[in-house]
Formats: structure tokens, sequence, C-alpha cells
């Protein structure tokens, strides 16, 4: 239950399911809702992660401490919504203060029903989260405050992130196509798990028409379009839940048509070979995170967002039923996989972020290394 109403003066609460709770006045609209508490540790691009699909069911709690400085405009959603559950901040912007704004980040939260508190020490939950991991949690304000025992329960008897499929929720239901800027060179099809605009947007930008598909495509429906290679993308929820994308996946490797994968499609990947995955403790969320190429030895600094990983081995190459594989990238934090590559075909797959939307641009390569291997196909 929310209402649109603003809230900038009311009091709230953030309750997380271990019963801790943090005070503070609503931010956006008043009401209640709830999600996995999680922290994203980005200093830029907040309407970029707000309007990532990948962020679902999930409340955002964001380390930088003040946020909303710059509004909201009309160019940098990633998708046609706010996905988040809830927003938590601890010192928004009086008033946005840049050229490109068309109101506040506070107005677009009221307009959009997202329900948020503000005032609260972001420092202090984020130490929480991250030594007791992501769990789920609530924000409650106006009609929605009760006794905490009450709102505890509320919290209490929602689902868990992990077992939770939800890439169908935020996928695109109609095809649709984004055409190549310039000269078009490939067609791909891409399968929509919660894309973000900008992936098509990068792969246009080579010269690819980007046939933009439901989650629910079948293996006809990608090769209707005739592609030169296919896109998996990013998506929320736990992959374990994935089993058509999966076997969408097995079908495109079983073609050896060239595949690229990010995120979400990594862990579809990771399956498909397989792996297994798992869930991180608190995930990696932010556009500061450092990943070694290990193909180059480069390290980069890229943006993330996601709770789960694929359970590969490090130090060695992979019988997969598609040849061999190798973990290609890994996260310098804690090792967890960042990457995939086929050795005896054309497929490769990231944890990350290549688009970068907001975030770091090092990763951009990686849209070369697809057209690469579709070039290599075509020759």
């Amino acid at each position: 239950m929310t209402t649109s109403t603003r809230g900038a003066q009311a009091p709230a609460v953030l309750v997380l399911e271990d019963g801790r709770t943090f005070r503070g006045r609503a931010y956006g609209a008043v009401g209640e809702t709830f999600g996995e508490a999680v922290f994203s540790t980005g200093m830029t691009g907040y309407q970029e992660t707000l309007t990532d699909p990948s962020y679902d069911r999930q409340i955002v709690v964001a380390t930088a401490p003040q946020i909303g400085n710059t509004g909201w405009n009309d160019e940098d959603d990633e998708s046609s919504r706010i996905w988040v559950s809830g927003y938590v901040v601890r010192d928004p912007a009086r008033i946005p203060s840049n050229w490109r704004a068309k109101r506040s980040l506070d107005d677009e939260l009221v307009a959009q029903g997202v329900v948020g508190i503000s005032g609260i020490d972001t420092r202090a939950l984020t130490r929480h989260l991250r030594e007791r991991g992501s769990m789920r949690a609530g924000v409650f304000s106006g009609e929605a405050l009760a006794p905490e025992a009450e709102l505890l329960a509320r919290v209490q008897a929602q689902p868990h992130m992990k077992g939770a499929s939800l890439y169908e929720e935020v996928a695109t239901k109609e095809a649709y196509v984004v055409p190549a800027i310039g000269e078009k060179r490939f067609t791909v099809a891409a399968v929509d798990l919660g894309i973000k605009g900008m992936t098509p947007h990068r792969m246009a930008e080579r010269g690819i028409e980007v046939h933009v598909l439901p989650a629910t495509a079948s293996v006809d429906d990608v090769y209707a379009v005739n592609p030169d290679g296919v896109f998996f993308s990013n998506g929320p929820g736990d992959p374990a839940t994935a089993d058509g994308p999966v076997a969408l996946m097995t079908a495109v490797l079983e073609r050896k048509t060239p595949l690229f994968g990010i995120c979400f499609g990594n862990q579809i990947l990771g399956r498909a070979l397989g792996f297994g995955t798992y869930k991180l403790k608190y995930g990696h969320r932010g556009i500061n995170q450092p990943v070694q190429d290990r193909t180059t030895g480069k390290v980069e600094v890229t943006a993330h967002n996601h709770g789960f990983a694929v359970d590969a081995p490090l130090d060695k190459v992979s019988e997969t039923p598609f040849g061999r594989a190798e973990v290609s990238h890994v996260c310098l934090n804690d090792n967890v996989v960042e990457g995939l590559q086929l050795l005896d075909q054309p497929a490769f797959s990231v944890q990350y972020h290549p688009e970068a939307a907001a975030g770091p641009h090092d990763a951009a390569y990686l849209f070369d290394r697809f057209v690469s291997l579709l070039e290599a196909e075509r020759a």
C-alpha cells in the first residue's frame, strides 16, 4: 500500500527482518513498502539506478550521503519506470541544481508512488547489512505506522529474494527493434530479462540492429529475426528459477551462434554450462568495483548490480557440454566470478554492466569483443 502524498516532514521508520530499526522522515510517497534491503555505493547515477529493472523488489540504500542534487530529467531513465521497492537516503537535496533537471527526485518518487525514508544514519545501516547480509525490510510512514512488533511481523511475512522468479515481471511483453546507428552491420536477438535501455544503444552505436524479445521468447522466435548473434540481458531475482532462459540459451549454444550475456545473462550461461549459482551475502552494487580481465591482465573499475553469482572454478579450465570453459573475469575484492567464456565456440558473458549508465567506461570494450565474434563468424 502506498499513497502519492508528499511526506518530507512526516515520521517514517525502516524495519529490518532481524528487528533493527531506523527512524527518520518520509521521502517520496507516504505509505508502506517491502523488499530486500541492499546498499549501492555509487556516488552518481541515482536515476539510472532507480530505473534499472534489476532492482525489482529491492529497497536501495544510497551510501553517498547527499542524493537528489541533479534532480530528475527525461533522458536518463534505463526503463519506463522506477523499479526499486523503496529508497533510503541520508540527506536529500532541498533544491536540485542541474540544467537538464525537469523536476526534483522527491517529485518523481511521489509521482511514481515510491515510498522512501531520509534522515537516517545510512553508514550504520550499510555496516549492518555488510555484517549481517542483505535482508527483508519494510519502510513505513503515515497511516502505515504501527507498533514495531507489528511492523516487524509484516516484514517477516514477506518472501525471500532467494527462490524469487522476477525476470518475467520486468521484461517487455512485446518485441521491439532498436535500429543501428549509421550503417547496419549485424542483427542481434536480445532476450530481455530486465534489459537496461543503454545496452541496445551501445550495440546500435556499433552498427547492430537489435531485436529485443520477451523473456518468454522461444528458440523459433529468436531465429525468426535471422540473427548474427544472440544477447541475454541483466535482470532481477534468483537465476536458479530461470529454467526457461537456460533452456533457450542451451538451444543457442547447440547452434553455435555467437552469444553474449550480461549480469543475469552471465548466470544463465553458467547454468547452461553446468555450473551452479548462489546468493552473495550482500552483493555487489555500485559503480566502483574492481574487476580483472584475466585474458589481458588489465584491471577495470566497473558498474555492478547483482546479488547472485556463478559457482565456477577459478583455477582451471572446465569441461562442459559445449566444450572447454574458463572464468574470464574475477572481482578483486572477493574473488567472485565476474565473467565466463567458452574456448571452443563463440560465447562469453560478464557479471557486471559494461554499458555503464551511470558509471565508468573501462568495460566498453566488451561490446567490441562481441562485434569481433560476429565478424569472425561471418568471415
